[in-house]
């Protein structure tokens, strides 16, 4: 038996030897000297089963017949005996020994380089583009720049597309690209204006379609409308609680009882938005958002305003431009030419509020957090032109146009 070494180093290898974690060796631990080539301490324990080591005691016939040759040693037969199991055995163990040394060996010469190769991938390189550009917060502090573009301009119109239409948290929009929320936020901050400039400012909100291109796809609803240019209405959209009394008191809406934003919505006659003005504070009035939204510079004279009871704008509209709102109750019951007015009214003005629902199948829209108030307008007149790609809303100007 042989006490483990006081050398910590010459300890050590004897554990890493020995494979033994689940037993840490102290002052009184040994190891059998059978483990040892030659039984010889200096050579390490290196003689074990897993490198096909068996070591067993002679058999009872062998003990005997050397406790024979040990007492008759001095005849010729015994010594003669004694020289071919010397020879006969030698080979064996060396054999066994030089492969358990060459295991060791190679087990020792991994471990070492297995080292060295983690210590040459902890040296420092040079610095440059590889060292930073896949760390957000190093891009923005050398170049000031918010992150190295990973994503292609397809995926980043994907994203912005997925973000208005499925509201998905930027958490799962970046874990879907491989890129950070702040980067997400980016991305769908600058599309939307590269939206508004390109489908809004440019097609949408310039002017409103002349009376004759309107009446080349004229709905037969529209056939007592016929100088109907436009109909209008307006709709809200939920908002979160701002934080001052004021801001809270302006977007209360006292008709969904809730804090909202609000919009005027444009429709031609065959179903197309043609105007949308910016969100208002949900406690405007229509009146007042007509008055403040840009509409009425681009009517003309001649033109027909369709609207809701709630439009009292008679007095707003320019000279020459007619309103035609459903008439009030003002006796105790419709009159038949009141009756009929009121159903061909809702049935043109029906379209408007079809094309509000269409817009809003944009889930973004359904709730709009505090953090995207600033933008809401921008993301309310992207919905809108989006919107519009669509098939036509109403079913005879699709077949007029054979679109299938």
């Amino acid at each position: 038996m042989f006490t483990f070494p006081t050398d910590q180093n010459l300890k050590k290898k004897w554990e890493t030897l020995l494979r033994r974690a689940d037993r840490q060796p102290n002052r009184f631990s040994v190891v059998c000297a059978c483990q040892f080539v030659n039984r010889n301490r200096e050579n390490l324990p290196t003689l074990f089963k897993r490198n096909n080591f068996q070591f067993s005691p002679p058999p009872p016939e062998v003990r005997k017949r050397q406790k024979k040759i040990v007492i008759n040693q001095d005849t010729p037969v015994a010594q003669s005996t004694k020289v071919v199991e010397k020879c006969t055995s030698e080979p064996k163990a060396s054999t066994s020994e030089s492969t358990v040394l060459l295991q060791s060996e190679a087990y020792f010469r991994e471990k070492e380089m297995a080292e060295l190769q983690s210590k040459i991938a902890n040296v420092s390189v040079a610095f440059g583009y590889h060292t930073v550009k896949d760390n957000n917060k190093l891009v923005a502090l050398y170049t000031g720049l918010p992150d190295a573009e990973k994503l292609c301009k397809e995926d980043q119109l994907l994203l912005t597309l997925m973000k208005l239409k499925l509201d998905l948290m930027q958490v799962d929009l970046a874990v879907r690209f491989g890129i950070s929320q702040s980067t997400v936020s980016n991305i769908i901050l600058t599309w939307i204006h590269v939206l508004k400039e390109c489908l809004y400012d440019k097609i949408l909100g310039k002017s409103l379609p002349t009376t004759s291109k309107i009446k080349t796809c004229l709905p037969s609803a529209f056939a007592t409308f016929t100088n109907c240019r436009i109909i209008i209405d307006c709709t809200e959209i939920y908002t979160a609680v701002a934080g001052q009394l004021d801001k809270q008191k302006q977007t209360y809406s006292n008709y969904k009882h809730r804090n909202t934003l609000k919009a005027l919505v444009g429709v031609a006659p065959n179903g197309v938005i043609i105007f949308v003005s910016d969100l208002y504070a949900g406690n405007t009035s229509d009146k007042e958002i007509v008055r403040n939204c840009g509409i009425l510079e681009l009517l003309q004279a001649g033109d027909l305003v369709l609207a809701d009871k709630g439009f009292l704008i008679a007095d707003l509209l320019p000279p020459g431009v007619s309103l035609n709102i459903p008439p009030f109750l003002m006796n105790r019951q419709f009159t038949p030419e009141e009756i009929k007015q009121t159903m061909a009214i809702a049935k043109a003005r029906i379209h408007v509020e079809r094309a509000i629902q269409r817009i809003k199948i944009y889930k973004v829209l359904h709730f709009i957090p505090a953090a995207l108030r600033p933008y809401s307008s921008d993301i309310f007149k992207v919905c809108a032109c989006l919107a519009n790609m669509n098939y036509p809303l109403i079913k005879e100007v699709e077949e007029q146009y054979n679109l299938e």
